[in-house]
């Protein structure tokens, strides 16, 4: 039984690892990621490395996890440190070649004062905003002019309500979480939900990171397909972002 199930992975899997080879696909892909808690962690665990290593390593690639802050991994997958920076939004960067599929989705919450409105897609560009410095939400949520700051890092963004320097910080769900737990009260604080964002692979724009775009393009339709990549999420026990019939965003 056991040698029929390792011939049966075999035939399973062959058609990916020819492809592969005869795309001149890498043996192992170099991703790299801000540090976000139970997604990215920083020993390799987390949500966001489970999907991927699913994605690649049933093809015969391997996935090598770095972590580093979000605007370095930019940097070392423009300078061929690594093969792509994990969670861009759509066609963040002009330089880098961004697959069909998205691996996840992004829930997008503001964070304000209890006291203040809550604010809406329609409002949100009337308010003083902040966000970490190379998330560039002004370029993916409506309404956003000029009316915003970015910060180097979380630490100090409850302060920044507190005493009315803006008047909602923007972040991911998780990443907001987070911020909350270090609130002394935390009803004085509010969450909204404003959007949901799809997150991506950003590859290098090369030979080798278009062999792996494609590759990931492939495997993701299958996946998704199959449904094989809900009980990570269910694992994570985090919301499963697609259904039979999704399609790439």
């Amino acid at each position: 039984m056991a040698m029929r199930s390792v011939l049966l992975a075999l035939l399973l899997f062959s058609p990916w690892l020819s492809a592969a080879e005869a795309n001149g696909v890498p043996k192992q892909v170099r991703l790299v990621s801000e540090q976000w808690l139970d997604y990215t962690n920083d020993d390799g665990t987390g949500l966001a490395w489970d999907v991927l290593r699913k994605v690649f390593e049933p093809a015969g690639v391997k996935v090598l996890t770095h972590s580093a802050p979000y605007s370095r991994a930019v940097g070392l997958v423009k300078r061929g440190e690594a093969d792509a920076w994990v969670g861009s939004y759509k066609d963040e960067n002009d330089d880098n070649l961004y697959p069909r599929w998205h691996f996840d989705m992004d829930h997008i919450y503001a964070l304000g004062l209890a006291s203040k409105p809550a604010p809406t897609q329609a409002t949100l560009g009337t308010w003083r905003l902040a966000w970490v410095r190379g998330y560039d939400y002004q370029n993916y949520l409506p309404g956003i002019q000029g009316n915003f700051r970015e910060i180097q890092r979380r630490e100090g963004i409850l302060p920044m309500l507190e005493y009315d320097r803006v008047d909602f910080y923007i972040d991911a769900l998780t990443e907001i979480d987070s911020v909350l737990e270090q609130a002394r009260e935390p009803g004085h604080f509010r969450r909204t939900h404003i959007a949901e964002l799809p997150l991506y692979l950003a590859f290098t724009d090369s030979e080798q990171g278009q062999a792996l775009r494609e590759l990931f393009d492939a495997r993701m339709e299958q996946l998704v397909r199959s449904g094989e990549l809900k009980p990570i999420f269910e694992r994570w026990k985090q919301p499963y972002p697609f259904a039979a019939d999704s399609q790439p965003r």
